[in-house]
């Protein structure tokens, strides 16, 4: 709950990254900051041959919630998202390193919530002693391993058009071509994926025009597809739909369905959820899993349930102590 009480949203995480490097200065692990801007950076924490690696996201998405503890669940601002895993994974090593484990190592990012800039400038300053065979991702999933998540194609759609008096046929009106584009977007069919079903568009901001007896001259949009198929299928269904007065412009990171490794004797799910997985293509193989639900995470009734804290770090500790055995397999 300490943890919970410490805002952390994206672009104020530096009070919860100096929380979270001086606990794990306690637990004995060497422990490096890696700047992204003035008062943003990652926390990489390790012990002498981090092989295997927990990882979870420092920033949470805005919106100050009541912070409490009534025994049963910890509600808050970052309670399931994702500060709850954070704690979990944190106490999965700590009694790993109180067995003499040395091959564990942790890495807490910056900007998840926005871009995953902070897990881009861990994946490109990746060195040694840094030597990751897996990473061990901490994210709402109700405790469940993940087998599949989504991808994401996102954009903005910018409409143009001619400024005119609304009481004569002039135009064309921006505003109607974009409403007209995205009305054929959401009757489109995007593709499927045998676990992670249909991708699915969502149009999240849209705004144009200049006054109500004015034809539009400009309106834009930006659309987010979670995708279950490959990025560049996405563009070119989008732009079937666009016509002669709208065009993408400013496309943002982009990346196909993500895979993950499943420990043997759990069923893997598939998700909606973005993470930062697909920016630490260098930092080994990924699993998913962590307590708490997706569907509690920035909402304004967050939550995580003590009990499952507990069930996750357990099946974190099963996780990670199976992955070094196969390290010593391989020895």
């Amino acid at each position: 709950m300490e943890w919970v009480e410490i805002p952390s949203t994206t672009g104020r995480e530096a009070q919860y990254g100096e929380a979270l490097a001086a606990h794990c200065r306690r637990l004995g692990l060497a422990v490096e900051t890696q700047e992204l801007a003035p008062g943003r950076f990652n926390v990489l924490a390790r012990g002498a041959r981090p092989e295997v690696v927990v990882c979870t996201h420092i920033d949470t998405v805005p919106g100050d919630l009541p912070i409490s503890c009534d025994g049963v669940h910890v509600h808050g601002r970052g309670a399931c998202d994702a500060k709850g895993p954070a704690v979990a994974l944190l106490k999965a090593v700590e009694e790993l390193l109180e067995q003499g484990e040395d091959r564990v190592g942790c890495l807490f990012t910056v900007d998840e919530e926005a871009g995953s800039a902070g897990a881009t400038l861990a994946n490109a300053h990746l060195a040694e002693p840094w030597r990751p065979r897996w990473i061990l991702v901490g994210e709402p999933t109700g405790n469940r391993f993940v087998a599949a998540g989504k991808g994401v194609w996102k954009a903005k759609l910018v409409a143009s058009g001619v400024a005119g008096h609304s009481s004569q046929p002039v135009g064309p009106s921006a505003i109607h071509e974009l409403v007209s584009c995205c009305a054929k977007l959401l009757r489109e069919d995007y593709g499927a994926h045998p676990v992670l079903g249909p991708s699915t568009l969502n149009i999240g901001t849209i705004k144009g025009g200049v006054a109500t007896n004015v034809v539009a001259p400009h309106a834009e949009c930006e659309v987010m597809v979670r995708t279950s198929t490959d990025p560049g299928s996405i563009r070119e269904r989008i732009e079937r739909h666009l016509g002669s007065h709208v065009r993408i412009e400013g496309t943002y990171k982009s990346y196909g369905p993500v895979e993950f490794e499943v420990p043997p004797g759990e069923e893997g799910i598939g998700v909606a959820f973005g993470t930062d997985v697909p920016h630490l293509s260098r930092w080994g193989v990924p699993l998913l899993m962590g307590p708490g639900s997706i569907l509690d995470a920035h909402t304004e009734h967050e939550k995580v349930a003590i009990a499952d804290l507990g069930r996750a770090k357990e099946q974190y500790k099963r996780a990670l102590s199976a992955l070094l055995a196969r390290l010593e397999a391989r020895a």
